[in-house]
């Protein structure tokens, strides 16, 4: 009975060791890579529920994004959350639209404008 408490306590500490690791960053060429993946999935509408998704995939890759990438993905998730909502702050949209549209001219450039 000791050893089996011994191992699960163990396994327990690497499970719990393993989800506190750092995340390594990812390159700009993964990072696209992986953005383009999600924006063109099948679910990737242009509905609420579609932009939801999206974002909801996105925050994953934000994470773990290359420096340069970063910060336009949390512009262009931080867009679809409220553009998603069921009654979206159309003033709040109006203010973030520029940013998103940097955020998305910022993807263009540093991924080669989606190639």
């Amino acid at each position: 009975m000791k050893k089996t408490l011994t191992v699960l306590i163990a396994a327990g500490a690497l499970l719990g060791a393993a989800g506190c690791a750092a995340t390594p960053q990812l390159t700009n060429e993964e990072t696209c890579a992986r953005v383009k993946t999600v924006v063109s999935a099948a679910s990737a509408t242009s509905d609420k529920t579609g932009m939801n998704r999206v974002a909801n995939q996105l925050r994953p890759i934000k994470e773990a994004a290359s420096d340069d990438l970063r910060a336009p993905l949390q512009t262009i998730i931080e867009y679809f959350d409220e553009s998603a909502k069921p009654s979206p702050d159309t003033a709040k949209l109006d203010t973030m639209k520029a940013d998103y549209t940097e955020a998305g001219q910022t993807y263009g450039q540093v991924c080669g404008g989606g190639q």
